[in-house]
């Protein structure tokens, strides 16, 4: 992982095509304008972890059979 030092104003090039500006910072947390070409996804790393484990958790779900969901929904009623 490389670390720098930036400040506001200041940017950090990623290949040709990705620029990351320092928009503002603050002692415990940093403002971040990202301009990427629409074709590169850019999200935050918690969304992505969080999209990892609703796929997994709908895997799960794929490997048992509608009547057992149709069972557990419906004792969940009552």
């Amino acid at each position: 992982m490389l670390v720098i030092r930036r400040r506001p104003g200041q940017s950090v090039l990623i290949g040709d095509d990705i620029e990351i500006e320092i928009i503002e910072s603050g002692p415990s947390r940093v403002k971040l304008g990202i301009r990427a070409p629409q074709s590169v996804p850019v999200m935050r790393g918690e969304v992505r972890q969080t999209r990892a484990e609703n796929l997994a958790a709908s895997r799960t779900l794929d490997a048992v059979a509608p009547g057992e969901i149709a069972a557990v929904l419906g004792a969940a009623r009552l």
